[in-house]
């Protein structure tokens, strides 16, 4: 039988060219017919791995100013409200273990984008249960069990996993899409995954 087309979508909630990209995925998948798999893992890790205690963009200052000017004018030609966050990175290990341990039921793209509204147009403490639990709530499901769910040993052991995975396979930001063995690195390469991916067993 002939596997769908699939692209892994890498990201963490706390990453800004994360924030447009996971925005359009879930619309672009479905128009090429491309099975979205949602692949969080935690950046810090990745940072410290390659030798950085901070953000790239926070540890130099002319490139963090530059990457705020550039998400500015890339959320308002894709028509997304921006509102820098007051804390950056901010906190985002509950949202992280949270779609870990729901990869892919009927609500995780919602929420995924949901998560990412919160933290980049509202500036929500989306590192915060209170905060999660509402945008849950807000989704229309009971966000107990999921949460639950979401702090259970096994899914964070499972989230720790997928970090070490993202480095073994070279990962070194996000987003990161990968199709097979291809990485594709950033926002703008989002389309060319897409595409590749598209092409699999075709």
């Amino acid at each position: 039988m002939t596997q769908a087309p699939r692209m892994e979508f890498w990201f963490e909630f706390a990453s800004t060219y994360s924030y447009p990209a996971a925005m359009r995925a879930p619309a672009l998948c479905a128009e090429a017919g491309v099975t979205l798999v949602w692949r969080p893992f935690l950046l810090g890790p990745v940072f410290a791995h390659y030798g950085m205690q901070d953000s790239p963009f926070n540890l130099n200052p002319v490139k963090g100013a530059y990457m705020w000017q550039d998400m500015a004018r890339l959320c308002a030609a894709q028509g997304l409200p921006l509102r820098k966050p007051s804390v950056f990175p901010r906190g985002s290990l509950l949202g992280a273990r949270l779609i870990t341990a729901f990869p892919d039921a009927p609500w995780t793209s919602q929420v995924v984008q949901a998560l990412y509204h919160a933290n980049f147009a509202e500036d929500a403490d989306i590192g915060q249960d209170a905060a999660v639990r509402d945008l849950l709530t807000d989704a229309g499901l009971d966000p107990d069990p999921l949460l639950q769910a979401a702090t259970a040993p096994e899914t964070k052991a499972r989230l720790r996993a997928a970090t070490e995975e993202a480095i073994d396979r070279g990962l070194f930001g996000a987003p990161s899409m990968t199709v097979g063995g291809a990485l594709y690195w950033g926002n703008d390469r989002l389309e060319a995954a897409i595409a590749d991916a598209a092409q699999v067993n075709r």
